[in-house]
């Protein structure tokens, strides 16, 4: 059985702390071009305009459907990606803009965890000469050599020394990822984004990936931004969660009140597509069933972005976009009828 938090954050990731990473306005849009000149005549608003910070020591969740910007913003947040808008601060440093050589040093710590564990290894090179790229890149020579640090690294994450000569393909999904976590560990990062890590793997292997990366989070202090579709997961991973809706964040709060009181519509939809194991309480469960397809991020509906499959739209949604403000301590909400809102907040709603 996996281990569960006790606590809502981790040691060193109080709320009076001082953010690792901040993030505001955050803007990716990816221009559309026509014709010979490749004259721009439209944009896919992938990310548009979204706000969050991580503290030191804590996992920050990050859900929502395909296609609503999650994995896009991981690669802005680690610079794989130029932003087209908006700031990023790092340990209180602006790298939205900064040069790849400005970059080489901030690499060191913020690392990423892809989401194919296969397609991020290339299959030429050996596990050991993979997991060695970094020190290379960063020209960083271990104490004690490359070779037995990136064997520690593999007994590290629950593999044998003995893999430092094999390839890729000589290696189930699982122990794949695995090497993937200890690419990224190289460095002794201070910030991991994982992409889908575990998505792409068996149920019981999953179980197996999310403890070892609970555990290598308590043994070196890691932050994590981890981004799923799995809200079951997410559940048992996260200290904080954020749900996206088409390139905005709809709704940030801390795990149990989210999963407990969720306030956005949206959020309540999701939650309520989880599977329940048991029958009893499955019957008892209200099943949201959302109308429609998801808008295109091309020409995304005015106003609220989520009114049109929404059981709780009205005019005031298609006219004015929801700012996301908090509703109660650590617990933001972009809706103009949210639920589970306190007295207060529902009297100046109506």
């Amino acid at each position: 059985m996996p281990l569960q938090k006790t606590g809502e954050t981790p040691e060193g990731g109080s709320a009076d702390a001082e953010p690792l990473l901040k993030v505001r306005g955050l803007v990716r849009h990816f221009p559309i071009t026509k014709g010979l000149l490749k004259r721009q005549v439209g944009a896919v608003q992938a990310v548009d305009g979204i706000d969050f910070d991580v503290r030191p020591g804590e996992t920050l969740g990050v859900v929502g459907e395909s296609g609503c910007g999650k994995s896009t913003m991981g690669r802005l947040i680690t610079r794989l990606d130029e932003p087209t808008g908006g700031s990023i601060e790092f340990q209180g440093q602006d790298i939205t803009h900064l040069s790849p050589g400005r970059l080489r040093p901030m690499r060191r710590d913020v690392q990423m965890i892809f989401q194919d564990p296969y397609g991020s290894l290339n299959p030429r090179h050996t596990i050991g000469a993979i997991v060695s790229t970094p020190f290379r890149l960063q020209g960083v020579e271990p104490e004690g050599g490359v070779k037995k640090e990136v064997q520690r690294l593999l007994e590290l994450v629950g593999l044998s020394p003995e893999h430092y000569n094999r390839y890729p393909h000589e290696f189930s999904g699982g122990q794949r990822q695995r090497i993937g976590i200890a690419r990224a560990l190289a460095l002794k990062p201070k910030l991991v984004v994982a992409d889908e890590p575990v998505s792409a793997l068996d149920v019981s292997i999953q179980a197996q990936v999310v403890n070892l990366m609970d555990d290598l989070q308590e043994e070196l202090g890691l932050t994590y931004v981890i981004i799923a579709h799995d809200l079951s997961v997410i559940r048992h991973v996260s200290d904080r969660i954020a749900v996206m809706y088409l390139g905005k964040i709809v709704e940030l709060a801390d795990r149990k009140a989210l999963y407990d009181s969720p306030m956005h519509p949206y959020t309540k939809a999701l939650l309520s597509a989880v599977p329940v194991p048991d029958p009893k309480r499955r019957t008892q469960r209200d099943r949201i069933l959302l109308t429609g397809d998801v808008p295109s991020p091309i020409n995304p509906p005015s106003g609220c972005r989520f009114r049109t499959r929404c059981w709780k739209a009205t005019e005031e949604c298609a006219t004015t976009e929801p700012p996301l403000v908090a509703l109660r301590t650590g617990h933001q909400v972009a809706c103009h009828h949210p639920e589970n809102a306190p007295a207060e907040q529902k009297d100046s709603t109506n």
